[in-house]
């Protein structure tokens, strides 16, 4: 499988310029997957200004460009429901089916958790021969969340990381492939926002922890790379790290079980 990700200077709240940008980006396609930051249409907004009817323009892009070019479109939005307001990835497969995970761990830091909901399901999304892991952005600095029970084969990251931790970004997502023994693909934005600069380095690892493909710090780009499915397992059922690892039972600060 042929996956890309789409690292684009994401313009405050403009969805029409954002979409576009996304659009041209990925052209007639080539790849089975295509990966968006976190928030692709609005840029991460934390306050009441955010443009949620952006999130629904975007649903209608991905589903319509999916189907266009025969490849799967991924990356988060924010999103309004049952008058709540959510981090929500979007999974959108070439026949229109749709698998969503949101955000389950907000970025407090940043004040996201005072105008968003969390979410508390682990979602996992299948797509031809692959099953994708879906996470956002700061739940990469929980390795618990993402422990793979030998029930994923990658994992997608959209996020909107700041440069002043590009470090960190970097050395986690590595750290992800190698410890869970999966892909995992690392799409992140560039450009400045409310006085945060982004540091982009979008990357895919192999589960050996080798970058196969990765994205300059300073400019929008786009960049492949293939997973191999077969050598994945052959590689995980020789050397089964999964089987020796720990049960444990993940739940909420409210004690509700995550699944």
């Amino acid at each position: 499988m042929k996956i890309a990700i789409i690292q684009q200077d994401l313009l405050h709240n403009n969805a029409e310029c954002n979409i576009r940008k996304a659009d041209e980006a990925i052209g007639k396609g080539g790849c089975d997957l295509y990966v968006l930051p976190e928030m692709f249409a609005t840029g991460f907004v934390v306050d009441d200004t955010v443009d949620v009817q952006a999130g629904k323009k975007a649903v209608l892009w991905m589903a319509q460009k999916a189907a266009d070019i025969n490849a799967a479109m991924a990356g988060s939005l924010a999103w309004e429901e049952n008058g709540k307001r959510f981090n929500r990835f979007f999974f959108i497969k070439p026949d229109g089916g749709q698998v969503t995970y949101d955000k389950r761990h907000l970025f407090a830091y940043g004040g996201e958790d005072l105008y968003y909901t969390a979410g508390e399901q682990r979602v996992i999304a299948e797509y031809k021969d692959m099953r994708f892991l879906l996470q956002i952005c700061y739940d990469l600095r929980f390795p618990v969340f993402s422990r793979n029970r030998n029930d994923y084969d990658a994992i997608l990251y959209v996020a909107n990381w700041p440069a002043s931790r590009s470090e960190v970004w970097e050395t986690l997502l590595r750290a992800r492939a190698m410890e869970n023994q999966c892909y995992v693909i690392g799409a992140n934005r560039i450009g400045c926002e409310e006085n945060c600069t982004y540091s982009g380095c979008s990357a895919i690892i192999d589960p050996y922890g080798k970058t196969l493909a990765q994205c300059a710090s300073d400019k929008e780009a786009i960049a492949s790379a293939d997973m191999d499915s077969e050598c994945l397992r052959h590689f995980r059922n020789k050397f089964k790290v999964w089987a020796d690892a720990d049960q444990f039972e993940l739940k909420t600060k409210q004690h509700k079980t995550v699944l």
